[in-house]
């Protein structure tokens, strides 16, 4: 197999940008992609600024995503797969011009700003045969490969509840009337789409109580708040969630939770035992058999599944966190372009990647969600359709 690391190109993630900085990083940790190209910014000045302190060439650094997919498909050692770490509004049209060229994806959640335009992409990708992956990076953690290992082994036995919650407080007061970039655009609708706290937080949360479970929801009775005077999206959000097979559900998420940095948190309850995992603490699992104490499962030891393994990069007791949980998508992309290429099956260690299946999915829940707080609250189900998380290509 050859270990050549693979051409990265990125869309965005200039200067004072943070996610694109996470994404660079993750991209590097693993040795698998080098990054070479960039359309860095809105700002042809600032474009060209970020890619000199990146250390890219000047030619190939380019004042628009049009020009960069177009002349970066023609170049004979053009990138094998672009980074698209924009505001959302532009998640659908770049990745529309990459893959129109060939040019595998890499996307920031969410896929898109609409259901529609999510199924178009993923639609797109098939017809293209090309990787279509959704960073969501919570799914790489080792203990959640580890607690959704359990779960489709059977031993929390029949499922009934599942908890979920992720609480943030960066946007209890209104910093987007005072420039603080990543919530102006992450407040303003153009940029956003229709869903605030909804389409940047809940859809994580959702996306984990989906990949642990495997289960999608059914149906959503939701509300959604904007708590913060004057502020044009939801900040809060609280749903009660169906599930196939009677399963039952609740999710909420809040960026104006007081006191929270950020606390991803899902809880998983079956007939014979339960699960919890908390991302502020990613290195343990706990596992509660009925009528028994708390097993507290760590990172790295023995006795582990093979996919939390194959997510584990160091020693027990060494910490790992949100950067190599980024990176296991990074790892696992390159080895299903490198697949693909080389006419054979993925290695079963990168079969739970998050792709474009997961990206239909937050959208259709996002709608849901959307469309029950539109209409008081009542129950509405979600548009069918979708796959189960993970582990596939497009």
């Amino acid at each position: 197999m050859n270990n050549v690391p693979l051409k990265l190109g990125m869309v965005g993630g200039g200067q004072g940008a943070f996610i694109g900085g996470v994404h660079r990083m993750a991209a590097r940790l693993d040795g698998q992609w080098t990054l070479v190209a960039g359309a860095l910014s809105s700002d042809p000045e600032r474009a060209a600024a970020s890619a000199q302190e990146l250390g890219l060439e000047p030619a190939r650094s380019y004042a628009s995503w049009q020009e960069m997919a177009r002349r970066e498909a023609a170049r004979p050692d053009g990138i094998d797969a672009v980074a698209i770490v924009t505001p959302n509004h532009l998640h659908a049209p770049v990745t529309t011009a990459f893959l129109e060229v060939g040019i595998d994806v890499i996307c920031d959640k969410p896929l898109a700003t609409s259901l529609a335009d999510a199924r178009a992409l993923r639609a797109l990708a098939q017809r293209r045969e090309r990787l279509l992956c959704l960073t969501h990076s919570y799914s790489g953690y080792p203990m959640v490969r580890q607690a959704r290992a359990l779960v489709e082994a059977g031993e929390l036995g029949a499922l009934r509840l599942i908890q979920v919650e992720y609480a943030q407080d960066w946007l209890a007061e209104p910093v987007e009337q005072q420039g603080q970039k990543q919530a102006s655009w992450r407040c303003d609708p153009a940029l956003a789409g229709p869903a605030g706290a909804l389409g940047d937080i809940g859809t994580h949360a959702y996306h984990l109580a989906s990949f642990v479970s495997g289960l999608q929801a059914e149906a959503v009775c939701a509300e959604l708040s904007s708590l913060v005077a004057g502020r044009q999206l939801d900040d809060h959000v609280q749903a009660m969630l169906r599930f196939p097979g009677g399963v039952r559900g609740m999710l909420w998420a809040s960026q104006v939770a007081t006191g929270c940095e950020n606390a991803l948190r899902l809880r998983v309850y079956g007939s014979r035992a339960s699960l919890e995992f908390a991302q502020e603490r990613p290195n343990e699992l706990i596992v509660t058999p009925l009528g028994g104490a708390g097993q507290r499962l760590t990172r790295g030891r023995a006795g582990t599944a093979a996919q939390a393994q194959a997510a584990t990069r160091i020693p027990a007791g060494h910490p790992e966190g949100y950067l190599e949980a980024f990176a296991q998508l990074y790892r696992e992309a390159a080895e299903h372009i490198r697949a693909r290429r080389e006419g054979r099956l993925p290695d079963e260690g990168s079969r739970w990647l998050t792709t474009g299946a997961d990206g239909v999915a937050g959208l259709a829940f996002v709608e849901a969600v959307l469309t029950s707080h539109r209409a008081g609250s009542a129950w509405t189900p979600l548009q069918q359709g979708q796959q189960q998380s993970g582990g596939e290509a497009a």
